[in-house]
């Protein structure tokens, strides 16, 4: 049965809101002043409908450019004009802010998508029908969309989706998804597939050969390497990094060089500076061709990597890298004297155990990177609460089409 709703607003991660009885019903792809007859999302939380004909369009819609949209679950709005969806990703960093009680400038939203995604994670699964799928996740249910290409991946993505379908085709993964995560690099796709279980020598052979077949730079298989080619290099500012298998990396070139440049800015003036969750050095190889800089992950890998990276690149500052987990040993306040900046980018969960030690040590200029506003908002109370002022917000747009969105700001006492 179906009913007819009104949409007042887009949630925060993308879907209508429509009002009735005191009640938020979320609607999927829908935007605020909308008249739509809906249906009830069976299996689904009784807040959420379908949306079926859209009674009163908003004269902000228009066409996606994509025609898996609105059943593939990797983008959440395509359907917005970009002045619409862009003021809508900054006001997530507002009122994330508001709601925790900040106050702050948040400056314009820097699109940082570049020329696309270089970094995917494709799923595949043989259903009961014995049909192989292999795509990505489907909107809100846990069924796999098969698709035949991708338009938000950059050129260096090419040939993305016929080597995942190569290997799915190969290991024809039943009881679970496979995941094949895919990356660009200099010397062509470097991908790691997990979720296959053990393989027998007969497999990993023709693994071996699919990888030549498809020119990767690399195949491993739960890290593990299967074939390299060629180094799956990139480049990070003058130098060039061998990526640790199945490492992690900014899904765009340009949102890399966009939050670095950003973060580098904000530390004019210091000299010795500690990059924290550094990962394989994104933002520590370009530091060092200013700065000396100290550089902390509980990735071996990573760390192994940017050494690496280190030696081979000529006219950088000292760069001291080492492994540690900041989570469960964080640089506390004696050992942070050493710098005058702190640049910290840490996961989704933010750095909350650092942050404790930086608002007890005696620095003064910390420059926050976060791919979470609600998290970075918690470590910034934190800070705030030790004496820090909060500068202006640059909020950054590399996952463009999605709700998620970076932020860099810095912190002085």
């Amino acid at each position: 049965m179906s009913e007819r709703l009104t949409i007042d607003r887009v949630a925060h991660f993308g879907d209508g809101v429509a009002i009735k009885s005191n009640i938020n019903i979320f609607v999927p792809y829908t935007l605020p002043g909308e008249v739509v007859d809906v249906l009830p999302a069976p299996g689904q939380h009784p807040d959420r409908r379908i949306a079926g004909h859209i009674v009163q369009p908003s004269p902000n819609r228009i066409t996606p450019f994509c025609p898996h949209f609105g059943s593939c679950g990797g983008c959440a709005i395509q359907h917005w004009r970009t002045d619409a969806y862009r003021e809508w990703k900054r006001q997530i960093v507002v009122d994330t802010m508001s709601q925790s009680g900040i106050t702050c400038e948040v400056d314009e939203l820097v699109d940082a998508h570049g020329a696309g995604r270089r970094r995917a994670t494709m799923h595949a699964r043989q259903g009961q029908t014995g049909v192989l799928r292999v795509g990505f996740a489907a909107a809100g249910r846990h069924d796999i969309i098969a698709i035949d290409h991708c338009p938000i991946f950059s050129p260096d993505m090419q040939g993305a989706v016929q080597a995942a379908n190569a290997v799915a085709e190969l290991l024809k993964p039943i009881q679970k998804p496979l995941d094949i995560q895919i990356s660009a690099t200099l010397n062509g796709l470097d991908i790691d597939v997990r979720g296959s279980g053990p393989l027998d020598t007969a497999t990993m052979t023709r693994l071996s050969n699919l990888a030549r077949d498809h020119r990767l730079s690399r195949l491993t298989r739960h890290g593990e390497l299967v074939l390299q080619h060629a180094p799956p290099d990139i480049h990070v500012g003058r130098a060039k990094v061998t990526l640790p298998a199945a490492s992690f990396m900014q899904p765009t070139a340009a949102g890399e060089e966009t939050l670095a440049e950003l973060a580098i800015e904000r530390c004019k003036g210091a000299k010795n500076i500690a990059d924290l969750f550094c990962g394989f050095g994104p933002f520590t190889l370009r530091l060092a061709e200013k700065f000396r800089v100290s550089s902390f992950d509980n990735n071996g890998p990573a760390i192994l990597a940017l050494q690496d990276a280190v030696r081979q690149t000529q006219g950088l500052k000292p760069v001291k890298a080492e492994k540690r987990d900041l989570f469960r040993r964080p640089l506390v306040a004696q050992e942070l004297r050493e710098f005058d900046c702190v640049v910290f980018d840490p996961p989704r969960q933010g750095a909350e155990a650092q942050c404790r030690q930086i608002a007890a040590s005696k620095l003064e200029t910390v420059v926050a990177v976060s791919c979470n506003p609600v998290t970075f908002a918690r470590d910034a109370r934190l800070l705030i609460g030790a004496g820090f002022k909060l500068e202006t917000i640059v909020p950054v747009d590399q996952f463009r089409h999605t709700p998620h969105v970076e932020i860099v700001a810095r912190f002085k006492r």
